[in-house]
């Protein structure tokens, strides 16, 4: 074999560099856990207290690990410090609205992590090497804080603070505390009365976000801009106008004295605004609801609006020929000769003012008491079953065939006493009363007579009285007068 076929042996020099470099690699690789040559996404944070973080402390984003911390460094001058955070590609992108939070992993353990939150997707990203301010950032408070910043005086203050506010809550009110408060606060603990108040405040507070929001304006950012303007302008003319401010402080300390003069009865005012504004809300809700119908008619009498102008420019040649037609010339003496008929109508319409009541009362009486009365059937012996109405007019027509017979006087009914058994008397006794004689035994009289004439009243309306019952007691008979 010759020299050239032959190989040569591994140099152990290169071997041994070659196994010193890998393990320089694998140890660093081991110890920095990063790949050489690339650089990690890095973002600073400002905190006002980050002693309770380490390098290496994870960060998280919704619980989730994203990176850690890289350095914590001091700020020279004050208590602040600079974290610089490593975020891997799962944590991207931020934003520069993101914020940090220094939070404990479990509490009482003392581990601590950097709770990151990316930001609004809106927001411009936040580059590689970017701060986060410290107005985005916080670090939790400590127990040892706590206990440090509560010293022996100051948490006696805050018992008796407790307490007084435990007494002030449960303590039953007075009764001259009673008498000034509200009605619906009477009797109640301060802790009764907020129970009670807390049931307003689902509708005060959508009330006060409808207020918040009307604030806000139609265009919130040049509002904004405009409130500041118009409120330096304002202040700068305050400025300027320094006599006339001092003049409107002392007259505000006036009124405002003149006020607590008053408390009683401002207090009686405040008292009375609750309804006055529930009121003032049911009518602004009736005027709201009153909008639409309103808007609609105004936009269905804009054609007759429209056409108005033409209407009255036609109704010029009427207004001429009427003012022509009522002239001293086409009238001639008719005015002159209605004049007098007028004075008469005037008489007679208030002489009318007078007759028509009284015909009211009269056509009262009649379809009140009169018609009704005529409609009921008297039941007697004599019954025909007709309504007594029809048997009067019977009885009309009755006497008018009775008086068929006539002389030189006119028409006559002649009534022809007859003999008989029975006696008959007519008329109260005394002069005046007559006596007769009658074939039958008579059956009485009807109706009823009790012995006096019924009272009469002409200052009672005839129509307030009730119906008489002709069928009733009042209408039997009566023995007959022997």
């Amino acid at each position: 074999m010759s020299a050239a076929g032959r190989r040569r042996p591994p140099n152990p020099v290169a071997i041994g560099l070659l196994a010193l470099a890998l393990v320089v690699v694998v140890t660093f690789l081991g110890f920095t856990k990063d790949i050489p040559f690339t650089t990690p996404f890095q973002v600073s944070a400002t905190f006002e207290s980050a002693t309770s973080i380490r390098p290496g402390s994870p960060v998280r984003i919704a619980g989730v690990n994203v990176g850690k911390v890289a350095e914590v460094d001091a700020v020279a001058g004050s208590d602040t410090s600079v974290v610089t955070l490593e975020i891997s590609d799962q944590g991207l992108p931020l934003h520069e609205d993101a914020t940090a939070k220094i939070r404990p992993r479990i509490f009482l353990e003392g581990n601590f992590f950097v709770d990151l939150r990316p930001g609004t997707p809106g927001a411009p990203q936040l580059d590689d090497g970017g701060v986060i301010k410290v107005t985005r950032t916080a670090a939790p408070v400590q127990l040892d804080e706590v206990l440090t910043a509560l010293q022996s005086d100051t948490r006696e203050d805050l018992k008796d603070v407790l307490g007084g506010l435990a007494t002030a809550l449960n303590r039953r009110p007075t009764a001259a505390s009673d008498r000034d408060a509200d009605p619906s606060a009477r009797g109640e603990t301060a802790a009764e009365s907020f129970n009670d108040a807390y049931r307003d405040i689902p509708a005060a507070e959508r009330s006060t976000a409808q207020v918040l929001e009307a604030f806000l304006g139609q265009e919130p950012g040049r509002d904004l801009s405009r409130l500041l303007d118009g409120t330096a302008r304002t202040t700068g003319a305050l400025i300027r106008s320094e006599v006339q401010l001092k003049d409107l402080i002392t007259n505000f300390n006036r009124t405002t004295a003149a006020f607590a003069s008053e408390s009683g009865n401002l207090r009686s005012s405040i008292r009375e605004l609750a309804p006055t504004l529930e009121n003032a809300d049911g009518a602004l809700a009736s005027l709201n609801a009153a909008v639409p119908p309103t808007r609609a008619f105004a936009r269905e009498i804009l054609p007759g609006v429209r056409e108005t102008p033409a209407t009255i420019e036609a109704s010029f040649p009427w207004i001429a020929q009427t003012r022509r037609l009522v002239s001293r010339r086409e009238l001639g003496g008719l005015v002159r000769r209605l004049s007098p008929a007028t004075a008469d109508l005037a008489r007679l319409t208030d002489r009318a003012i007078e007759l028509l009541p009284q015909t009211t009362l009269a056509s009262r009486c009649a379809r009140e008491v009169l018609l009704p009365t005529g409609d009921v059937v008297i039941e007697d012996e004599f019954s025909s079953g007709a309504e007594n109405y029809k048997e009067f007019f019977w009885g009309l027509v009755g006497l008018s065939g009775e008086g068929q017979n006539f002389d030189g006087n006119g028409m006559y009914v002649r009534f022809q006493p007859g003999g008989g058994s029975q006696g008959v008397t007519l008329g109260p006794a005394g002069p005046s009363q007559q006596f007769g004689n009658n074939v039958g035994v008579p059956l009485g009289n009807r109706p009823f007579y009790p012995g006096r004439r019924p009272p009469y009243r002409p200052d009672v309306p005839c129509h307030t009285n009730a119906l008489p019952d002709l069928n009733g007691p009042a209408a039997a008979k009566t023995e007959p007068t022997r």
